[in-house]
């Protein structure tokens, strides 16, 4: 019964930790929960937090699905041939080690300020970390079951669906994970320095103005998005694919 109401209880720990910090400290820099969550309402009511908010997720979501079926495809390629993995493994560690906001600008300085230039950049600097993980999920894959699914003719798709795919899924729910936290920091970076809505605009808006009230309402209703996406669609996808055990 307690380590279902931990999660509750550590929530309630952080808010009285900042409600403390809040009281003690009185200053503008570091609002009471109770004023971030009016500020919250007022952007709420009047329409700007939910247009931008969803704005935002609209770029993740593009972003994100081309980042990981791109991923997949190239990193499950590479783990499956050493002599294409051995000519593109140094490709890889250049494009993982260019800092994210060198990619961004050098997009915004070939294709302009636009929508398609904002989604490559975030795409270019997370399709690396997938390829990253699925190779190296590929490379461990079981030969024995491989070699039973080619003895009995299982096909590529079934072989796709019921020997490789099952062996990849920590590794596609890590990278899942992982692109959801690297890819919606990129898209704040992209929308702040070449965009003219989305949350990163905002939150360089507010930046101007010291604003920090918003600028944590901005954040929680973010944070609160994501985590409702792994609660209500990673964690029971994560589910279904481990029923089998």
């Amino acid at each position: 019964m307690l380590s279902r109401n931990l999660p509750t209880l550590s929530i309630l720990v952080f808010l009285g930790i900042w409600q403390g910090l809040a009281i003690f400290l009185h200053s503008s820099l570091l609002p009471s929960p109770e004023n971030v969550a009016h500020v919250f309402w007022q952007h709420c009511q009047s329409g700007e937090l939910p247009y931008h908010l969803g704005v935002t997720l609209l770029r993740l979501l593009v972003s994100f699905t081309i980042s990981m079926l791109l991923g997949c495809i190239i990193g499950i390629t590479l783990g499956r041939n050493e002599k294409l993995n051995a000519f593109f493994d140094h490709w890889l560690v250049i494009f993982l080690n260019i800092p994210a906001l060198v990619t961004v600008i050098l997009c915004y300085v070939w294709f302009g300020l636009t929508e398609s230039a904002a989604i490559l950049a975030v795409v270019l600097n997370k399709v690396p970390n997938v390829v990253v993980m699925l190779r190296e999920g590929t490379r461990a894959l079981d030969k024995d079951l491989l070699n039973m699914a080619k003895c009995y003719q299982f096909g590529r798709i079934k072989t796709l669906r019921h020997i490789i795919l099952p062996q990849l899924h920590p590794f596609l729910m890590s990278a899942t994970r992982s692109g959801l936290a690297l890819i919606w920091k990129i898209i704040l970076m992209v929308e702040l320095l070449g965009r003219s809505n989305g949350m990163g605009y905002q939150l360089h808006l507010f930046f101007q103005w010291f604003d920090i009230a918003s600028i944590l309402a901005y954040t929680v209703a973010f944070v609160g998005v994501i985590q409702l996406l792994e609660f209500a669609l990673l964690k029971p996808l994560d589910n279904l694919a481990l029923k089998w055990r």
